[in-house]
């Protein structure tokens, strides 16, 4: 039973919790990345690119290989279904595109929480309460108008100086 009771600790620990989340999200956040670059950036961009449908895109490296009917393999469903084999670019253009937009999210993410975490850590700097004389290099309080150790008078601090 110390196995179970280990991993159930393991298992329990926040860190652990917040990596299950995240990677549920991550994989949610992908399948949102993935519609948005099949349903939504591609075909506008295929359509700029004379009617191209990226995903479907592919370099026949079997060209012996027919349909049933013996004609010539046209689309990429097609050289799956006979068993072609194939370089599939469009699809590979698609990931790449997928892969730079979680990237750019990630590095968007990552940047934000530093930002906040300069501003958590930046304290402004303590108001200075001494001050040197100018004639003996004493340290002596800001509000002072006399050295204590040389008993010069000092003008008075100006403010914002």
């Amino acid at each position: 039973m110390g196995i179970v009771k280990e991993f159930k600790e393991f298992a329990m620990r926040g860190n652990v919790i917040d990596l299950a989340v995240g990677v549920i999200i991550g994989a949610a956040f992908g399948k949102i990345v993935t519609s948005l670059v099949n349903d939504i950036i591609m075909p506008p961009l295929g359509k700029v690119m004379g009617g191209i449908d990226f995903g479907s895109r592919f370099l026949n490296l079997d060209p012996d290989i027919t349909l049933a009917d013996g004609s010539p393999i046209r689309t990429l469903a097609q050289a799956q279904e006979a068993g072609a084999s194939v370089i599939a670019y469009g699809q590979f253009i698609n990931n790449i595109i997928d892969f730079l937009i979680v990237a750019f999210c990630i590095f968007i993410l990552v940047k934000g929480i530093n930002m906040l975490k300069r501003k958590e850590h930046e304290k402004p700097a303590p108001e200075k309460t001494t001050r040197e004389c100018p004639y003996c290099r004493t340290e002596v309080s800001a509000k002072a108008s006399r050295c204590p150790q040389c008993t010069s008078e000092l003008e008075p601090e100006k403010i914002g100086a």
